[in-house]
């Protein structure tokens, strides 16, 4: 018997995120996986080094690789659908649940226990250790939308103004000084051309 498990999460990469704006570059939930747990390990790793944390950044990086699998069955709901109100939230969560259970039922029995808490909704937060770091995962996939965001007006797309601000307001509402730190030091890159990211890299060699 064969088990499907990583065929499926490689299609991921046909599940597009934010069906409901008009995007200037499309993106897609394989993507979006890959960013969140880029940006996890580098929130764990400025908390360790800056804020004197013991974080696993490897960890939470895998826990963010895997935060969005069900959406292979259940698709990218849109946030202003999923939490228009509590019956639609829960319904969400129940088709997650069910989503996890098909994921987990294509992984080889031996394997079973390293995936269940990276699969199931909430399981991560039954180890002490996990639930930590799954507030610098939700912190880095809130993140990683709020990039997108600020890449889009870049390029002249309103579209996504509103959603910015409301991101922002999210992130900083967090309190965690390592997303403070990104957002001073980090972030102003990302609304750069790429021009101008060269003439400022070579601009700091030159002060060294």
């Amino acid at each position: 018997m064969g088990y499907h498990f990583p065929a499926y999460l490689y299609r991921l990469r046909s599940i597009r995120r934010w069906s409901l704006m008009r995007s200037t570059a499309s993106e897609n939930v394989a993507e979006h996986s890959f960013h969140v747990a880029l940006l996890a390990h580098l929130l764990c790793e400025i908390g360790n080094t800056r804020f004197e944390r013991r974080l696993n950044a490897e960890r939470a990086a895998t826990l963010a690789l895997f935060h969005d699998a069900t959406e292979v069955f259940t698709g990218d709901i849109p946030t202003p659908v999923k939490h228009y109100n509590p019956r639609l939230l829960s319904s969400f969560r129940e088709m997650e649940a069910i989503a996890a259970e098909r994921l987990l039922s294509m992984v080889p029995p031996e394997l079973q226990n390293v995936y269940t808490p990276l699969l199931s909704p909430g399981q991560a937060e039954s180890s002490s250790e996990d639930a930590a770091l799954m507030v610098y995962v939700k912190a880095a996939d809130s993140l990683d939308a709020y990039l997108k965001c600020a890449w889009e007006l870049t390029t002249g797309n309103r579209e996504f103004a509103v959603a910015k601000t409301q991101l922002l307001d999210k992130l900083q509402r967090l309190q965690l000084p390592e997303v403070a730190y990104f957002l001073e030091n980090l972030a102003p890159s990302f609304e750069m051309t790429l021009d101008e990211l060269s003439e400022t890299e070579a601009e700091h060699h030159e002060n060294e």
